[in-house]
C-alpha cells in the first residue's frame, strides 16, 4: 500500500537497533567480578596481602552497592525480607568460612521493621587454605586461581525484588592481592565484638529482660541498638521509650523488650547485637558487641497462626508475589506462549485494520503466487526484526536502570502524539484524500514501485507499532519471564512472538488453501479501503484520549488542533499549481506558530489524581496502601492497568463492572485497587516484574497467609468467581 511508504524511517530506525543485539547479548552472556541491575551494583572482591598459602589470611567478599532508597537484609532480615545467600565454588584445599555481617541498621516499613543495609555494604567471607594445599595441575605459583560465587539477596524498597548473580575473580596463589584493603578495614570493623561474659535474658511474661554486663566505657551512658540474631522472637518495630526501655548501672546495660504477638521461635539461648547510633560511632574504636545470653524462664505459648514465610510476608507488603520456581523447559514453554500470544494479537482491535489492510493489498495481487510468498516474507522480517529491536531497547534499558516493560514507549506523550499524527496520514491515504504518488517526488514513485518488498517490510513494522501497547492471552507469563533471562534467550521469546503475528500472512502466502479463500479483486476493494480509513481514525481517537489521561485536558486539546492542522497541510499537498505551494506553506507557517504555543501542552505531564477516599470501590495503588491492609487482615485485588492497554480497557468494562461481581468481591470485604501505568511509574513496574508480568493487563488476588493469584489477561467472571471463592 502507499501509505507505508511514510515508514520508510521506521525501518531505519528498526535496522539501527538491530544492530546492536550481538554486543547486548555477548555482555549479558560474560560472568565477571560485577554484576549490575537497575536496583544494585554487586562486586566480587578479595584481600589476600600474602597470597594464597597455609595460614596466610585471605578474605573475599560481596560489595553491594545499593540505588538510593534501596536496601538488602541482615542475617535477621526482620519483619519481612530474606538475607543475601551466599555459595562459593572454590579449589581443592579451599574452604569459605560463614559471612562475617557487620552490624545492620533498623528500616522502618510501615508498621514493621525490618534490619539491614543501604548505601555500601561489604559482606566478608574469610577463606581456609588447607595446610598441604598445592595449585591445581597445570597452575604455577605465579598464576591466579578461580574463585567462583552464586549469590541471591532480596533487594527492597517499597516494593521487593529477588535477583541473584554469578561471580568469577582470580586470585594469584603467590602475590599480593590489597587492592580493596581499605573496604575490608572497614567492613571488618563493624564487626560486633564478643562481650567478656555472657549476660543473660530473663522472660517476664510478655517481654524479654536482657542485661548485659562488661560493655567498654565508649559504650556506657549511650542509648544502644538492640539486634537479635534469631527472627520472629521480639516486636522488632517496637518504638523505645514507647514499647521498651533501656537503662545503665554501671558497665552494665539492662532493657525490657517486647516479644512478638505472633512468635515463632523459643530459643534456650539468644545471640543479640548492640550497636552504638551511627551519630556515636568514632573511628578506630568498636561499634557493636554480641553476646550469645541463656534464656531464663517460661515462653508464653506460641499464638496459632497460618504459616507465612518471609519472602511472602515481603511481597504481602509491597503488592507482589514472590516469582514462580522457573523449571527446566520454561524456555520452550515461554517460546510456545509467545508465539501463541503473537498469534492472537492479530485479534485485538489495535492490531485487526493493520492486518485487514494486509490481506487487501495480499488481494490485489491473487494471482501473484510468487510475489504472495515474497511479500509475506518481507512482512515477517519487518515484525520480527522490529520486535527483536523493541525487546533490545527495552532490555538494554532496564539493564541500565530504567523501570520499563511491555508498551513503555506508550507512555511517552510525545511518542503518543507522533503516532496519532502518523494514523491520521494513514485515515486520510485510504480515506482517498491523496495518493502517495501526489506528495512524492517522481523519483521516489518510481523507486517504491520497483522495491514493492519495502512497503510489505513497513506494513510489518507498522503492525508492531499498533500491536506493543497490547497484551493478548499466553504473552504475559513469556514475555515476564524474559526479564530474568539472558539478552540472548529473551530475544528469542521476542523473535517468537513477532513470528506468531506474522503466522497468518505467513499462511497466506505459501498455503495456496488459504490464498484460495480470499475474495478475488473487484471495485469492493476501494470501498473496503475507504471503510478501513475508520478504524484508523478511530485509533487515532483512543490515542488522544490516551494522551488526555497522560497530559491532561489541555494537552488533549493541543493535540486536536495540531492534527486538524496537519489534515489540512496534507489537503494543500493535493492542489495543484501555486495555489499548492502558496496555501500549504501559509499552514506550515500557521502550524508551527500553534506548536509553539500550544505544543508544550501537549508533552508535559498531568498533575496526578486525587486518590479515591476510602469509601470509594476502587482506591490508588501504592506500597503503604497494600501494607495497611495488609495488618488490617484484609485480603486486596489489584488492577494493573494503562489507558493506552485496550484489553485492560475491555476487562474494566466488561468483567470489572460486573454487579453481581462486585457483590461478591464486596462479601469477602475484598479491598480492590488500581495501579495506573499509563505514565512511567517506577514502582508499579518493580512490582509487576515481581510478579512475573512485563506489562499490563495483570490481575493480582492477595489475602495474608495465602499464596498470592495472578489471574490471565483476558479477565473471565468464572476466573473471578473461582479465586474469590478459594479466599
Amino acid at each position: 500500500m502507499a501509505f507505508s511508504s511514510l515508514l520508510r524511517g521506521a525501518a531505519l530506525l528498526a535496522a539501527t537497533l538491530a544492530a546492536s543485539l550481538p554486543a547486548a547479548a555477548q555482555l549479558a552472556s560474560r560472568i565477571g567480578p560485577v554484576v549490575t541491575t537497575p536496583h544494585v551494583r554487586a562486586e566480587l572482591i578479595a584481600d589476600a596481602p600474602q597470597g594464597v598459602s597455609a595460614g596466610a589470611p585471605v578474605w573475599v567478599g560481596l560489595q553491594i552497592t545499593h540505588q538510593p532508597e534501596w536496601h538488602t537484609y541482615w542475617k535477621n532480615a526482620g519483619d519481612s525480607g530474606l538475607p543475601t545467600e551466599l555459595a562459593w565454588s572454590l579449589p581443592a584445599g579451599v574452604s569459605a568460612g560463614d559471612i562475617a555481617w557487620p552490624v545492620p541498621k533498623k528500616i522502618p516499613v510501615g508498621t514493621l521493621a525490618n534490619y539491614g543495609y543501604e548505601g555500601t555494604v561489604l559482606l566478608p567471607v574469610p577463606l581456609t587454605v588447607a595446610p598441604g594445599f598445592k595449585p591445581p595441575a597445570g597452575l604455577t605459583g605465579a598464576e591466579a586461581l578461580d574463585i567462583k560465587l552464586k549469590a541471591s539477596w532480596l533487594v527492597c524498597r517499597k516494593e521487593c525484588i529477588p535477583e541473584d548473580g554469578e561471580f568469577l575473580i582470580k586470585l594469584p596463589v603467590q602475590g599480593s592481592t590489597a587492592l580493596h584493603r581499605d573496604a575490608f578495614d572497614a567492613a571488618l570493623a563493624a564487626q560486633p565484638q564478643a562481650l567478656p561474659k555472657p549476660g543473660s535474658i530473663t522472660i517476664d511474661g510478655q517481654k524479654l529482660q536482657v542485661r548485659l554486663d562488661g560493655l567498654p566505657a565508649s559504650a556506657r551512658g549511650k542509648t544502644l541498638d538492640f539486634f537479635p540474631e534469631i527472627g520472629e522472637v521480639i516486636h522488632t518495630a517496637a518504638v523505645l521509650g514507647k514499647d521498651w526501655t533501656q537503662a545503665w548501672d554501671g558497665d552494665t546495660w539492662t532493657a525490657s523488650v517486647p516479644l512478638a504477638e505472633q512468635r515463632s521461635a523459643s530459643p534456650a539461648a539468644m545471640p543479640v547485637v548492640v550497636a552504638l547510633p551511627e551519630a556515636d560511632r568514632k573511628a578506630g574504636q568498636p561499634v557493636a558487641w554480641r553476646v550469645e545470653a541463656p534464656v531464663s524462664g517460661n515462653w508464653p505459648a506460641v499464638a496459632a497462626r497460618a504459616e507465612v514465610s518471609p519472602a511472602l510476608r515481603a511481597a504481602l507488603e509491597a503488592n507482589t508475589a514472590p516469582p514462580p520456581p522457573q523449571p527446566a523447559g520454561n524456555l520452550l514453554v515461554a517460546l510456545l506462549g509467545a508465539l501463541l500470544g503473537g498469534l492472537l494479537l492479530n485479534l485485538m482491535p489495535c492490531v485487526f485494520p493493520v492486518l485487514a489492510i494486509k490481506v487487501l493489498g495480499f488481494t490485489r495481487r491473487a494471482d501473484d503466487h510468487a510475489g504472495h510468498r515474497m511479500a509475506a516474507v518481507a512482512y515477517t522480517g519487518g515484525v520480527v526484526l522490529s520486535f527483536l529491536a523493541l525487546g533490545a531497547t527495552m532490555l538494554a534499558l532496564r539493564a541500565a536502570g530504567a523501570e520499563l516493560g511491555w508498551g513503555f514507549q506508550l507512555q511517552s506523550p510525545a511518542v503518543v502524539a507522533v503516532l496519532a499524527g502518523l494514523f491520521t496520514v494513514i485515515g486520510l491515504n485510504l480515506a482517498g484524500l491523496f495518493e502517495f504518488g501526489v506528495l512524492a517526488p517522481s523519483s521516489v514513485c518510481s523507486a517504491q514501485a520497483r522495491h514493492p518488498r519495502a512497503n510489505d517490510f513497513l506494513s510489518g513494522v507498522l503492525a508492531v507499532v499498533i500491536a506493543s501497547p497490547c497484551t493478548a492471552p499466553f504473552m504475559g507469563a513469556s514475555m515476564g519471564f524474559t526479564i530474568g533471562l539472558p539478552a540472548a534467550q529473551a530475544l528469542l521469546i521476542f523473535a517468537a512472538l513477532g513470528v506468531g503475528l506474522a503466522l497468518p500472512y505467513l499462511a497466506a502466502g505459501f498455503v495456496p488453501g488459504v490464498a484460495r479463500l480470499l475474495p478475488r479483486p473487484g471495485p469492493w476493494m476501494n470501498i473496503l479501503r475507504r471503510l478501513l480509513a475508520f478504524p484508523i481514525f478511530a485509533t487515532v481517537a483512543w490515542l488522544v484520549w490516551v494522551l488526555g489521561q497522560q497530559s491532561g485536558i489541555d494537552g488533549a486539546g493541543a493535540l486536536l488542533g495540531l492534527l486538524v492542522c496537519l489534515a489540512a497541510i496534507v489537503w494543500a499537498f493535493t492542489l495543484r499549481g501555486r495555489t499548492r505551494i502558496v496555501l500549504a506553506s501559509l499552514l506550515i507557517v500557521v502550524t508551527a506558530l500553534l506548536a509553539g504555543a500550544i505544543g508544550g501542552n501537549v508533552v508535559r505531564s498531568a498533575p496526578p489524581a486525587v486518590a479515591a477516599s476510602a469509601g470509594e470501590r476502587w482506591q490508588a495503588w501504592s506500597p503503604a496502601r497494600v501494607s495497611e491492609l495488609a495488618a488490617e487482615g484484609r485480603p486486596v485485588f489489584v488492577d494493573f492497568t494503562a489507558a493506552w492497554c485496550v484489553t485492560c480497557q475491555y476487562n474494566k468494562r466488561s468483567t470489572l463492572a460486573d454487579a453481581v461481581l462486585l457483590a461478591e468481591f464486596d462479601a469477602k470485604k475484598v479491598a480492590m485497587l488500581r495501579a495506573d501505568w499509563t505514565r512511567r511509574d517506577p514502582e508499579i513496574t518493580a512490582a509487576l516484574t515481581a510478579l512475573g508480568r512485563s506489562g499490563v493487563p495483570a490481575y493480582v488476588l492477595m489475602a495474608p497467609g495465602r499464596t498470592p493469584v495472578v489471574l490471565t489477561e483476558i479477565l473471565s467472571k468464572q476466573e473471578v468467581r473461582d479465586a474469590l471463592a478459594r479466599l
